[in-house]
């Protein structure tokens, strides 16, 4: 059999919860060059929402090896294997993502000081839709070789920020969504009986939006009175995870829990359902959420879609990026038998089209292509003897009161060294320490998610 003639490709990805994880290992797969045979590393970083095996195996996501490291661990890592890995994947929150920025920075100075090999190409960008803190979370990702932005959209506004501030844009790279894909949707009459079972209504919950227990408990009810009113169709709550699971944002008010106080209990064509999206999209016929990314999901495959605006629509709940989708839409307009009529060109620029086509500027392209730039980009970078040293926009110099927190976080110092006292990253944890830390984020999450809401009422007596 004759030898293979891809290259080998080293790609490392860091990720602090489920989402980043599934976002950065298939960003990693779609980012590399064709001719490359790629072997990927996963390192998770340890903290308040460090992914459960439950969630991984929901993820679905393989890689060769995975496991879970301190930021000093990773940090140590990426400088012992400095000429091994050509790509390292920055899958964080901004802060992490500026702090490894730093630290990567740090480490292959030391090694460059030394004669060490070429560094690897440094990639970042965004799990979904950007709806806050633009300005504040670009600019914490800023410095990395390429920054992802998921549409001509957030290619535009990423670039127009960076340029604001007078920092370097060209490392923002279009893209798309790397988790998007799917058989189209077959349109259906919501009231005709098909072979493929019944109308099946899907609502994408969201782990912080709406955050109160009031509005929570408002959409259940919503959702529970729509299968109440419908009971020819299936009516579904899709959810992210577990109570005591953690994915990349807080839940302090879990579905389940509020469920579980449904008068009568829930009518029989009502579930809670868990698992990957893109099977639960394969039954769906009309999508309802907040402003979930799950909305993207279903749009690409043109499943009839609806943000709702029942909470109004305002930036704390993220659906104000939906304005001017035609999507948006209330429970009542719902139950009256509403469907909703997406505006294509908003659909193009967000990157998204049935079928894997979608509109550029020029009028042409396809979701396959999407990584095209991204990929050549890569490989011209992979194509150098050396590249420059990484060079953030914020620095001791540029953010004095504001870097060194940030940092301090990830027990780094403002230039990026580790600070006297950083946790021990010459050796793995021991098994005393591992079931030690097991038992403090347990604590934790039940301290989110159990007893700061009880607090919380307290002070509203």
């Amino acid at each position: 059999m004759p030898a293979s003639t891809k290259k080998s490709l080293r790609v490392a990805v860091l990720a602090d919860s489920d989402t980043r994880w599934k976002w950065g290992a298939l960003t990693a797969n779609r980012i590399a060059p064709a001719d490359s045979d790629i072997r990927l590393d996963g390192y998770l970083l340890r903290g308040r929402a460090t992914p459960t095996a439950r969630q991984l195996e929901e993820v679905g996501v393989r890689a060769d090896t995975l496991r879970e490291v301190t930021a000093g661990e990773f940090l140590r890592e990426m400088s012992g294997a400095r000429s091994a890995y050509d790509v390292v994947v920055l899958s964080l929150v901004g802060g992490g993502v500026q702090a490894m920025l730093h630290g990567l920075s740090h480490q292959w100075r030391e090694r460059s000081a030394t004669g060490g090999a070429k560094r690897p190409v440094v990639v970042t960008g965004y799990v979904g839709v950007v709806y806050e803190k633009l300005a504040d979370g670009l600019l914490l990702r800023h410095g990395a070789d390429l920054v992802l932005a998921n549409s001509r959209q957030d290619a535009d506004r990423f670039t127009a920020v960076y340029e604001g501030v007078g920092a370097d844009a060209s490392s923002v790279t279009e893209v798309a969504l790397p988790f998007l894909g799917g058989d189209p949707y077959e349109k259906r009459d919501p009231s005709a009986k098909q072979g493929r079972g019944p109308y099946t209504v899907v609502f994408a919950a969201q782990p912080s939006v709406p955050e109160s227990r009031k509005d929570r408990t408002y959409l259940l009810n919503r959702l529970v009175q729509h299968a109440r009113l419908h009971p020819d169709r299936e009516v579904l709550l899709k959810l992210r995870s577990k109570p005591g699971e953690h994915t990349t944002h807080i839940e302090e008010q879990p579905y389940q829990r509020l469920a579980e106080r449904i008068p009568g209990g829930p009518p029989a064509n009502f579930r809670l359902v868990y698992g990957h999206m893109g099977e639960v999209l394969d039954r769906t016929d009309l999508l309802v959420t907040i402003s979930s990314t799950a909305a993207l999901e279903s749009l690409h495959r043109r499943i009839p879609t609806v943000v709702l605006t029942d909470l109004g629509v305002r930036e704390s709940l993220g659906n104000h990026h939906f304005v001017g989708s035609g999507c948006l839409a209330s429970w009542d307009q719902l139950d009256a038998g509403h469907g909703p009529s997406p505006d294509e060109e908003w659909v193009a620029r967000q990157g998204v089209a049935a079928g894997g086509t979608s509109r550029t500027e020029s009028g042409q392209g396809s979701y396959e292509t999407a990584f095209d730039a991204a990929r050549e980009r890569i490989a011209g970078l992979l194509g150098r003897d050396e590249l420059p040293g990484l060079a953030p926009y914020y620095t001791p110099a540029t953010a004095p009161g504001y870097l060194p927190g940030i940092l301090a976080r990830h027990h780094l110092a403002p230039d990026g060294s580790p600070l006297p006292g950083a946790p021990d990253a010459d050796r793995e944890p021991g098994a005393v320490r591992q079931i030690v830390r097991r038992a403090a984020r347990g604590a934790y999450r039940h301290g989110v998610q159990r007893v700061a809401p009880v607090i919380r009422r307290m002070g509203e007596l």
